[in-house]
């Protein structure tokens, strides 16, 4: 199978903080219009210029070339751009009116440079695509862009050391979930029974949490990030620490949490989809059957993080239709699954899911129904300054030195302000 990789999540979050003072762009282009118009039938033509990041903006230019022969009369240009320079490009792009027609865009970017965006034509249906990633593209009432692929969060574990603890099966409810991870420790001679994140994008990690808790971020005109819900659900996160079940001080740096999990020091951690194959290059030959994946244990619901990357085109494209025409192939069904194979980043579009290309990769099975109930963060340009306030405050939580109702309330204020943008 193709193994999937580290997507647009955890890169939009690096890159996007870095630049968290930037805020949306003022200076999006006059021409274009918010209203959302038809595509048609119409084929492609002209010239098509696209950007896209890392992987992504790799494989593109071979795999439109199919698109082309569809549609002789048009040209894609796909510019490759690195992930740590696509925001300030893309923001000087719409302050100096050179755009591209169309661009690959983080799902944690859409609110930042929404101004710019052409709403989506009424006729590129996204209701087959998984509820979180359409949401990630709303901002206000308006579509800014399409779910192009998507990303989320679920449980690994070591199923030859969970029958070493009695468990035949994945833990359902938070309850199970605290006690899995303590008797992997006790009966199965884990150091840790379960790595929490923790550190940077420690609270975006998290919020399946609070989410699954009943939370929510933000009403539409406040942040309610003090209720009793967080409270509670930050509650649990701390518990895991205070039993020493996980480790506060666990090692962050790059490939750690694969060498323990492949080590059985820590047997369970909660990752995307790039994990599966991060696992199974640490582990070698006869590795993937000594783990499994599956949805996250409920506490009201099973909620997880929705991220990956949308297409958007420019109010001042000067080939908005081609653009769009382009967009919808890409989303089609079957160019998803053809592009799951190509590059594995999982399909937005829900149908793709039933393909034999993923349909038959077992551990990819809990994605698939978790991407059903997951949600996107909150549309807006103070996001990435609220969730590293989240991260700084949850440090404090996992060390033990505040409380949780503390650090929410410390969050709530902070939250405050800087605003819902």
């Amino acid at each position: 199978m193709k193994h999937v990789r580290l997507g647009a999540v955890a890169l939009v979050a690096v890159a996007a903080l870095a630049l968290a003072g930037c805020g949306r762009s003022d200076t999006a282009a006059d021409g274009g219009s918010d209203a959302p118009t038809t595509i048609g039938s119409e084929p492609a033509t002209g010239t098509v210029t696209l950007w896209a990041m890392g992987a992504e903006g790799e494989a593109l230019p071979d795999f439109v070339k199919t698109f082309e022969d569809a549609n002789p009369g048009v040209k894609v240009e796909v510019t490759a751009i690195p992930w740590d320079a696509a925001y300030s490009k893309i923001q000087t792009a719409i302050a100096g009116g050179t755009t591209p027609d169309i661009a690959m865009m983080g799902s944690t970017w859409m609110a930042d440079f929404a101004d710019a965006f052409q709403s989506v034509p009424t006729d590129l249906d996204t209701s087959g695509s998984f509820p979180g990633a359409v949401g990630s593209t709303k901002v206000g009432d308006r579509a800014t862009g399409v779910p192009w692929y998507v990303d989320t969060r679920v449980l690994y574990y070591r199923t030859d050391l969970a029958a070493q603890a009695g468990w035949t099966k994945a833990p359902t409810t938070w309850d199970e979930l605290s006690q899995m991870a303590a008797d992997l420790q006790a009966k199965a001679g884990a150091k840790y029974g379960i790595r929490l994140p923790g550190g940077n994008d420690s609270f975006q990690g998290t919020l399946w949490m609070p989410w699954s808790n009943g939370a929510t971020l933000e009403d539409g005109s406040k942040w309610t990030l003090d209720t009793p819900q967080m409270v509670e659900a930050y509650q649990y996160y701390q518990s895991f620490f205070q039993k020493g079940i996980a480790n506060p001080s666990a090692d962050r740096s790059s490939g750690a949490q694969e060498n323990d999990f492949v080590s059985g020091d820590t047997p369970m951690l909660i990752d995307g989809p790039f994990m599966i194959g991060s696992l199974e290059k640490v582990g070698g030959a006869g590795f993937s059957d000594k783990f499994t994946t599956a949805v996250l244990p409920t506490k009201e619901s099973s909620t997880s993080f929705s991220g990956g990357a949308n297409l958007t085109v420019f109010k001042n494209s000067k080939n908005a239709h081609s653009a769009w025409k382009l967009a919808q192939w890409l989303t089609d069904p079957t160019t998803q699954v053809q592009w799951y194979e190509k590059t594995g980043d999982l399909p937005a579009v829900q149908a793709a899911w039933k393909d034999a290309a993923l349909a038959s990769q077992p551990n990819l099975k809990a994605f698939g129904t978790q991407l059903e109930t997951a949600k996107s963060v909150p549309a807006t340009t103070t996001w990435v300054q609220v969730a590293a306030a989240g991260d700084a405050v949850l440090e404090k939580v996992r060390l033990g030195t505040q409380s949780p109702a503390d650090a929410m309330k410390e969050l709530q204020s902070k939250a405050d302000a800087l605003g819902v943008g």
